[in-house]
């Protein structure tokens, strides 16, 4: 298991104290996983209304492999259109 880049936005950065940083996991799940344990209940409260991407797409799915190198953003829902 490597470590992936997680980059917080918004609400999601706010909830967890900083806007990126390293964590362990195989899938796109593991790796929320971690962060929800790494920050608590604030940001697993956040992540629920979040949008994730793992290399720039959009996944809905938590047993998304994550692949080495590849960065997964934690967009919370912006106002505006």
């Amino acid at each position: 298991m490597s470590s992936t880049t997680i980059r917080y936005f918004a609400g999601a950065a706010e909830a967890a104290g900083t806007d990126e940083e390293q964590l362990d996991g195989a899938t796109v799940g593991e790796v929320l996983a971690a962060a929800r344990r790494a920050h608590g209940d604030r940001l697993s409260e956040v992540l629920e209304r979040c949008s994730v991407l793992h290399a720039g797409r959009y996944v809905d799915d938590d047993s998304t492999p994550v692949t080495a190198g590849v960065t997964i953003d934690v967009l919370p829902p912006f106002a505006g259109g």
